[in-house]
């Protein structure tokens, strides 16, 4: 789990459209999770998914799965989900795989890696499988205003 101890929680959770948590004490890496699945619904990603992998995987505290559905959506949604955690959370990835192919993109965070991939490579992989025994945890994506899409 990344230290976010060198900056107030005032500047991480600053923006009022963040979802609200439980806790007294937020966890800060589902928080930036949160954020991430924000920037790719304002870029119409679909199937968003947040696994919490604490105590299953060292690589991260959590994944967030998206689907985009062009080359180009997925970078899009990659470059939003970027850009957003930086606002946010002033953070930026660690490292960054798959931009140029766009077919894959991960970006690593330390305590939360983002995966926005094509549905077809989404099947393939079957990242939910794999991580199976990890548990599901809500996007908060319910009281974000552009998860209000028409069908």
């Amino acid at each position: 789990m990344h230290d976010f101890s060198n900056r107030p929680a005032s500047t991480v959770l600053s923006s009022s459209h963040l979802p609200s948590l439980d806790t007294e004490t937020p966890d800060l890496s589902l928080v930036m999770a949160r954020v991430m699945a924000i920037a790719a619904d304002e870029r119409k990603g679909s199937d968003i998914t947040i696994l919490d992998v604490v105590g299953i995987t060292p690589l991260a505290d959590y994944f967030v799965l998206v689907s985009g559905f062009s080359k180009v959506q997925v970078r899009a949604i990659a470059r939003s989900i970027e850009e957003k955690v930086e606002q946010e959370c002033q953070r930026r990835p660690i490292r960054m795989e798959g931009l140029a192919e766009g077919s894959w993109v991960v970006l690593d965070y330390g305590d939360v890696i983002a995966h926005i991939l094509l549905p077809q490579e989404r099947e393939f992989y079957n990242l939910e499988a794999f991580w199976g025994h990890a548990k599901r945890v809500d996007p908060g994506l319910d009281s974000h205003p552009s998860s209000e899409r028409t069908i």
